[in-house]
């Protein structure tokens, strides 16, 4: 289930900027001859208005194939590579643009129909952690603490403080009330690998407060302008050697976060969506050869040079960027692997 919800939250985040440049492209006349969702052979294809539509087997990825950009193609008089420098760049911004676009729409959605999450003070267990001790133990969703080995307890912070103080792997005696039954379950906590102190796996109860559709857009634009900032701040640690490759997650590592975003909650999963479209639009936005960033680069120094690189330097420096993306995806994807290996 988590790689099924995985393939299909990647696929909407690369076909919302696949449709930005599709638009784009349409818009300053340049013929589209395919837009595809995924990689290698065809699923699915249909033709509409001279373009080819087409779904391919793997679907980490997208493009839209456009006249004027692979070799053969480059004298077409309407083609990417005959635009002016602002066309080239409204086209390749486009695909970043509309990732941002999607994460404001997840926020507004997310903040007007289902709410602000805020966690209650009840003693109330709100979400079970799969593979976690307190699952182990029977303990449910909506089970209410009333004491810690004997002593009572009040609130949600009165139950954590008893259950940090006891030692990990020592059986602790909880008892619960569960639809107007009392039950006595035993749980063996385990460490808290950050703090070393007692966790059972368990969060408490939530409550979401709807918001009113003009607050929910503010509150969107908000998140959306403060995730890109904590994003390009991330990104220029990595650039300054603060952080090492080990540290990024690649396809592995991002269906393993999906998943956990999901167990905690439909609201977590969605601003977790929203992160990766955000993050998806910066990278994309890169001066890295063979993405939307180099492409901007290009225009910029047509627009110095009065001339266009020539296309068979800038089709071989793109080749250059492609292979390099290749690599990082092996390396970060082996990166994934270890991790999960080690726990």
């Amino acid at each position: 289930m988590t790689i099924l919800i995985s393939l299909v939250i990647i696929a909407i985040l690369i076909l919302f900027h696949e449709t930005g440049h599709f638009i784009a492209a349409r818009r300053v006349g340049i013929p589209v001859y395919e837009f595809g969702i995924g990689f290698g052979p065809k699923l699915i294809s249909w033709k509409r208005n001279e373009v080819e539509y087409s779904i391919r087997l793997f679907p980490l990825g997208g493009f839209v194939r456009m006249a004027g950009e692979e070799l053969g193609d480059q004298s077409h008089p309407a083609g990417f590579n005959h635009r002016t420098p602002l066309e080239k760049i409204r086209v390749s911004f486009a695909g970043p643009f509309m990732n941002f676009v999607l994460a404001l729409l997840i926020f507004i959605y997310s903040y007007a129909f289902i709410g602000i999450p805020s966690a209650t003070d009840e003693p109330i267990i709100g979400i079970v952690f799969e593979g976690q001790p307190a699952e182990a133990a029977g303990i449910l969703e909506g089970d209410r603490i009333m004491a810690v080995d004997g002593m009572q307890v009040k609130n949600w912070e009165e139950f954590t403080t008893r259950l940090t103080s006891k030692n990990p792997s020592t059986p602790v005696i909880l008892e619960l009330q569960r639809d107007g039954q009392h039950k006595q379950l035993e749980v063996i906590p385990e460490a808290n690998p950050s703090t070393g102190l007692s966790i059972i796996g368990v969060s408490s109860q939530v409550i979401y407060e709807k918001q009113g559709l003009l607050n929910a857009i503010i509150i969107g634009l908000q998140q959306t302008y403060e995730l890109t900032l904590v994003l390009l701040g991330g990104l220029w640690i990595m650039i300054t050697g603060g952080a090492s490759a080990a540290d990024i997650a690649g396809p592995v590592g991002i269906v393993g976060l999906i998943g956990d975003a999901a167990q905690v909650g439909t609201v977590f999963l969605l601003s977790f969506s929203a992160f990766l479209s955000i993050n998806l639009g910066i990278l994309n936005l890169l001066p890295i050869p063979a993405l939307d960033g180099s492409k901007i680069i290009f225009a910029l120094v047509e627009v110095i040079r009065k001339k266009p690189v020539a296309p068979e330097k800038e089709g071989f420096i793109h080749w250059l960027g492609f292979l390099f993306l290749m690599l990082l995806i092996v390396l970060v994807t082996f990166n994934d692997i270890m991790r999960f290996f080690k726990g």
